[in-house]
C-alpha cells in the first residue's frame, strides 16, 4: 500500500510539474518586470553584483564564466559561435541582449527580486534564449544549455520550479521563449526570481538571453467593438454608438473590470465609470488613432497594476472625410476637351449632364458638346470606406461662327469694303492689319498694295474663330516699247516690248510695215524713220499705258572720209551719224603702223584726232566699224588734216 501511494504522489507531482512547466495560456497584464538590458553602443554597461555573480566582459566574445551585454554578436570564437545580428526585443535601436559564456559549475547567471505583487493572483515568469553555439562546432558534440526558473519567497522557499532541458544548437540563431506560471501565496507580496545554469562548462553551454517578464497570468479574456475585434475603421461624421463587451473562457471568483484608453499604445489611462463587462462611448469625431483595452483582475486587485490582466487591444481608427477638391477646366468650348479632377480617395464615382458616369478620378471628356453645361457630382471613398460628395460646375461656351466674306478683285491703287460677320462674338479683329482703315470693325476699308488673305478672328471671351478673304490686287498695265531701233536699207529690226499688269490686252500702232500688231517682239522694217506706239490695256478695267519706240531709218552708213581737228569748230570730230542708233556698234582707228589708237562702243564719244591726249600727225589712218546688226564690218581710211 505504501509503495502503491508513493508511486500515485510520483505521478501526480510529475503531472503537477507538465502542467506549470509551461508558458501562460490566458491572458497576460502589463509587465512587473520586463528587463531588455536596453540599448547603446557595443559593448554595453555591466550588470549589479546582486544580479548575477558572473564575470563582466567588455568585449563581445566572453570567455568561460563571463557575460557581456551586447547588441549583436559577430565570428566569436573562430566562427563556432552564431553571429546574432540583433537582440529580440521588437523596435529598439541598438537593443542589447545578455550574453552568457557559462561557468564550468552549475550555479546561478540570473537573480532578481521582484515586489509589489498580490497573494492569490497567477503570475507568468518568462524569457527569450537562443543557443548561440552552431551545431557543427566542438565536432557537433557541444555542451548544450540547460536553464532552470525558480520562483523562491525572500526566505528562500521554492514556489515553483521549471527546467528547460537541453537547448539545442540550431542552424541559424532562433530566439524561443521559455517560462513557468504559478499562484502567488496569500500574504505573499515579494519574490525571487532566479535562472540557474545546470550543465557543466566547456565546449558549448553558450546562450543569449533578452526580454524577462514577469507579470499577471489569468482567464482568456477577449473584446470587441460592434462586434469587431483588431481594428475598426470609423469615419468623421458617423454619429454610431462604439459599444465595447468583454468574453472570458472562465472568470475569478469575484472578477472586477476596468476599460482603458490609449492614443499611443504605451501609456493607458482607466476611463472614469467603465467598470463593467461592456463599456458604451458616444462617437469619436477628432481624427486619429485610440486604442482601447480591458482590465480585469480578482476583487479590489484590479486597482493595483501588477495584479491584473488585460485583453487583446481594440483599435478605433478616425479617418478624416476625404476632400474632394472637384475641379474642372471650363469654361471651355464645344469640341474641346473637358477635364474633371478630385482627389482624397481610391475610389470615384462621377454623375453629370448628358447622363455622364464615370469611374475614373480625372476623367476626360472629348469634343465636348454644349449641353454638358451644367453641375458635375463626385463620391470620393477612401481607403477605409469613408466617403465625402463633392460638386463643380461646368460652362461650355458655344463657339462663335467668323464669315469674312467672298474673295474679291481690285485695281491697284483702290480699294474694297470688307463684309465680315459673325454669330457669338463680342469682339472682332483682322489681320494682317496694314492696309485696312479700322482692324477692329466687321467693315474695314482695305487698300491693298499686293495680292492679301485677310483673316477675321473673332472671339466671345472664351472661344475663338476665324475666317478668310481674298483680296486680289490687279496691277494697272504697265507698257515698255523697248530700245530705239536702227535699220540700214533692207535690214529687218525686232521691237523688244515688254508689259506688266494682270489680264491684259496690248497691239502696236501703226499696224504698217510690222510682221504683227499684236505680238509684244514683232518685226519692224519701215523704209523711214517710224515711231511705234505699244498700247497696254487692262480687260479688269484697271486702265492703260502706252511706250514708244522709234526706229532709225538710214539707206545707208556715211563715213566721212577726212577731218579738221584744229579747234575752229568746224569738224572738228570724225563723226558718224548713224551711230546714235546703234549702241552696240564698235569703232577702232589703227595709225600707219598699225597701232590702235581708237575705241570706241556706241556712241558715247568720237575721234578728236588724239591718242593718249597728244595730237596726231596729219596723214592716213585706218577704220574698221563693226555696227553690230548684221552686216558686213566696214573698213577704209580716213584723212586727217590740220
Amino acid at each position: 500500500m505504501f509503495i502503491k501511494r508513493f508511486l500515485l504522489i510520483v505521478l501526480g507531482l510529475s503531472i503537477l510539474d507538465n502542467l506549470f512547466a509551461q508558458l501562460c495560456q490566458g491572458s497576460l497584464g502589463d509587465p512587473v518586470v520586463n528587463i531588455n538590458f536596453g540599448s547603446g553602443a557595443n559593448p554595453g554597461l555591466a550588470l549589479g553584483s546582486s544580479i548575477t555573480n558572473y564575470n563582466y566582459h567588455s568585449g563581445i566574445c566572453p570567455n568561460d564564466g563571463y557575460y557581456t551585454i551586447a547588441n549583436f554578436t559577430d565570428s566569436c570564437f573562430s566562427n563556432t559561435w552564431h553571429s546574432v545580428s540583433e537582440d529580440h526585443t521588437t523596435g529598439d535601436n541598438n537593443g542589447y541582449m545578455m550574453l552568457v559564456n557559462a561557468s564550468f559549475t552549475a550555479g546561478d547567471f540570473y537573480v532578481q527580486e521582484v515586489n509589489g505583487l498580490c497573494g492569490g493572483t497567477t503570475y507568468e515568469f518568462a524569457a527569450w534564449m537562443i543557443n548561440v553555439l552552431k551545431p557543427t562546432s566542438c565536432f557537433s558534440n557541444g555542451i548544450r544549455p540547460n536553464i532552470t526558473f525558480n520562483i523562491e519567497t525572500t526566505a528562500g522557499q521554492v514556489l515553483q520550479t521549471y527546467s528547460t532541458g537541453n537547448i539545442d544548437a540550431t542552424g541559424f540563431p532562433v530566439w524561443k521563449q521559455y517560462g513557468l506560471f504559478f499562484n502567488m501565496p496569500v500574504g505573499t507580496s515579494s519574490v525571487v526570481v532566479r535562472i540557474t545554469n545546470n550543465a557543466p562548462g566547456g565546449c558549448g553551454n553558450d546562450l543569449a538571453l533578452d526580454d524577462i517578464t514577469f507579470r499577471a497570468c489569468g482567464p482568456k479574456l477577449s473584446i470587441d467593438v460592434n462586434g469587431i475585434t483588431g481594428i475598426k475603421n470609423v469615419c468623421t461624421g458617423d454619429t454610431a454608438t462604439l459599444n465595447f463587451r468583454s468574453a472570458t473562457v472562465s472568470g475569478y471568483i469575484n472578477t472586477f473590470y476596468q476599460w482603458q484608453k490609449s492614443i499611443d499604445n504605451i501609456s493607458w489611462a482607466n476611463i472614469p465609470g467603465a467598470s463593467g463587462p461592456v463599456y458604451t462611448t458616444p462617437a469619436i469625431i477628432t481624427p486619429g488613432k485610440y486604442f482601447f483595452r480591458l482590465a480585469i483582475a480578482d476583487g479590489n486587485n484590479i486597482t493595483i497594476s501588477s495584479c491584473r490582466i488585460v485583453s487583446d487591444i481594440v483599435t478605433i481608427n478616425i479617418e478624416s472625410l476625404p476632400l474632394p477638391g472637384a475641379s474642372n477646366n471650363s469654361p471651355a468650348c464645344e469640341g474641346s476637351d473637358l477635364l474633371l479632377n478630385a482627389s482624397g480617395g481610391v475610389n470615384y464615382f462621377w454623375t453629370g449632364p448628358g447622363n455622364f458616369t464615370s469611374n475614373v478620378q480625372s476623367p476626360v471628356i472629348t469634343n465636348v458638346a454644349a449641353n454638358y453645361s451644367g453641375m458635375f457630382s463626385v463620391k470620393v471613398t477612401t481607403q477605409a470606406g469613408c466617403i465625402n460628395n463633392d460638386s463643380t460646375t461646368v460652362l461650355i461656351n458655344l463657339n462663335p461662327v467668323a464669315d469674312a466674306g467672298d474673295a474679291v478683285k481690285i485695281c491697284e491703287g483702290t480699294g474694297v469694303q470688307l463684309q465680315g460677320s459673325s454669330i457669338n462674338a463680342m469682339s472682332y479683329r483682322w489681320s494682317p492689319v496694314k492696309g485696312l482703315s479700322d482692324p477692329l470693325s466687321l467693315f474695314p476699308l482695305a487698300t491693298p498694295a499686293e495680292t492679301t488673305t485677310y483673316f477675321l478672328n473673332v472671339s466671345n471671351g472664351v472661344c475663338k474663330d476665324s475666317a478668310s478673304v481674298l483680296v486680289n490686287v490687279l496691277k494697272k498695265p504697265v507698257a515698255n516699247a523697248g530700245p530705239d531701233k536702227v535699220i540700214i536699207g533692207t535690214q529687218v529690226a525686232t521691237l523688244d516690248g515688254q508689259v506688266t499688269g494682270s489680264n491684259l490686252s496690248y497691239f502696236w500702232t501703226p499696224a504698217i510695215y510690222i510682221s504683227s500688231d499684236t505680238v509684244l517682239n514683232p518685226q519692224v522694217f519701215p523704209p523711214f524713220d517710224t515711231t511705234y506706239t505699244l498700247h497696254v490695256t487692262s480687260n479688269d478695267g484697271c486702265g492703260e499705258a502706252i511706250d514708244n519706240v522709234a526706229v532709225k531709218y538710214y539707206k545707208e552708213v556715211y563715213i566721212p572720209t577726212a577731218f579738221t581737228p584744229n579747234n575752229d569748230g568746224l569738224n572738228d570730230r570724225w563723226n558718224i551719224p548713224a551711230l546714235h542708233a546703234l549702241a552696240l556698234a564698235e569703232v577702232s582707228i589703227y595709225n600707219r603702223y598699225g597701232q590702235l589708237i581708237f575705241y570706241n562702243k556706241g556712241y558715247t564719244k568720237q575721234w578728236d584726232g588724239s591718242f593718249k591726249g597728244m595730237p596726231q600727225p596729219i596723214g592716213v589712218y585706218v577704220y574698221i566699224i563693226d555696227l553690230k546688226n548684221g552686216l558686213k564690218k566696214l573698213h577704209g581710211t580716213i584723212t586727217l588734216i590740220r
